[in-house]
């Protein structure tokens, strides 16, 4: 290592904090030149190294997307021990413990989240010790909403939960960009997607009995706590983001990390490329002011936009109420579940195949045309044009069209850009 120190100390001492931007760049660099090193051929790294670490961050994930459904089978059974049976103000506070149906609410509990990784990362916690504290929080609201006897007793371990999730999300979508080749990294951020599909689907098959079993909902929760559990302790022998290394002056530990990530072959262009990325004058240290009006304006604009469309298109109605609206139809809970757990996944296994193939523009054009034509199908089914057999069948297949569409690009995307 010592060797190695030395070969790296004039890119190491050249080092600056670089732009948000310039270090986006840098991935995308990465992606074209990475075969070469001294005029020689030396391939892209193996994804192997990097997938095991991606595994382990995707399981905040399918945390995210257990707690998104564990109450769209398990609502009426909570509701009648819980003794607020036929309050819709409940049930709905209930619902949206994580996540506010209301668009401020939900807006301003996101912009929470992001400030606090902000914060995380500021602070010199680093990406690892970021997801034990994501961790935390839903291992304590899980087993607070399984034992609890009350309405606000759920409510509070639903917050609680909800800070945990609300806090993996943007931590995984930036862990995973760090520590994945250029030549995967679409493929590898879609699986954080997938991973939140095989959470929903999880909750909502788990929380199928019940309504047979007195008490099975309690159960639903504690599950729950088995994979935070390993989340944390997993983060413990996982690779550190070299890139947040390196940022922090660290960069004999970010070579050590580029090592077991990329293998040996890579780590000297991968330190060249964040050096050549962080070069520049001290003026280029960003501000706040910048995300406001300054160069980094266009791209936090545009990824808060798509943020914004992504959760007012309403899709966490569509996951929270799926059941109830397929049942208003004579559609069995499980069947319906089913359907719309089936069309989340196939979209985010299409884009995992279309990511790097076609690019994030294409998908995102294309998921938000495939919402358009969904949503004019729910217009349609419920105008006076539609029989009455033809209304069913367009409102539900609009709304599986609709989470299908929104899994292929809305939904994994923006997070990548960011």
């Amino acid at each position: 290592m010592s060797s190695m120190r030395g070969r790296h100390v004039d890119s190491l001492t050249a080092y600056k904090r670089a732009g948000s931007r310039e270090h986006t760049d840098s991935y995308d660099k990465e992606e074209d030149s990475v075969r070469w090193l001294n005029g020689k051929d030396i391939g892209h790294p193996s994804w192997k190294h990097s997938l095991r670490n991606v595994l382990v961050a995707a399981l905040s994930s399918f945390l995210f997307g257990y707690h998104l459904g564990v109450v769209n089978e398990t609502l009426e059974s909570i509701s009648l021990d819980l003794g607020f049976s036929g309050s819709t103000m409940a049930e709905d506070n209930l619902s949206n413990g994580e996540f506010s149906q209301s668009s401020s609410k939900y807006m301003s509990r996101r912009c929470f989240c992001w400030v606090s990784v902000q914060w995380l990362d500021c602070s010199g916690v680093g990406r690892r010790r970021a997801f034990q504290l994501c961790a935390l929080p839903m291992i304590i609201g899980a087993s607070m909403s399984a034992t609890t006897t009350s309405l606000w007793g759920m409510l509070l371990g639903r917050l609680f939960a909800g800070t945990g999730m609300g806090l993996g999300p943007p931590v995984a979508a930036l862990y995973v960009a760090e520590v994945s080749p250029a030549s995967v990294r679409g493929t590898f951020g879609s699986l954080t997607q997938i991973a939140t599909c095989l959470g929903l689907m999880c909750a909502l098959f788990v929380g199928i009995p019940s309504k047979q079993t007195v008490g099975w909902w309690r159960i639903c929760f504690w599950l729950s706590v088995l994979p935070a559990a390993v989340l944390a302790l997993f983060m413990e022998f996982s690779a550190e983001s070299p890139h947040w290394l390196f940022k922090r002056g660290r960069g004999t530990e970010a070579e050590a990390e580029f090592e077991k990530l990329l293998g040996v072959t890579h780590v000297k262009y991968a330190i060249a490329e964040l050096s050549k990325s962080s070069r520049g004058d001290e003026s280029d240290t960003p501000k706040f002011s910048d995300m406001l009006y300054g160069r980094h304006f266009k791209v936090i604009f545009i990824g808060s936009t798509l943020f914004a469309l992504q959760q007012l298109s309403g899709i966490n109605a569509v996951f929270y109420f799926s059941s109830t609206v397929f049942k208003s139809f004579g559609v069995p809970s499980d069947l319906a579940n089913t359907c719309v757990g089936l069309a989340n996944l196939l979209g985010s296994v299409l884009a995992m195949i279309l990511m790097d193939k076609l690019g994030r523009k294409a998908l995102l054009l294309g998921s938000f045309s495939g919402m358009a034509v969904s949503m004019g199908l729910q217009v349609i089914a419920a105008s006076s044009f539609a029989s009455k057999s033809g209304s069913i069948y367009l409102s539900l297949g609009g709304m599986r069209l609709f989470v299908l569409t929104i899994s292929v690009g809305a939904g994994p995307v923006p997070s990548l850009l960011l």
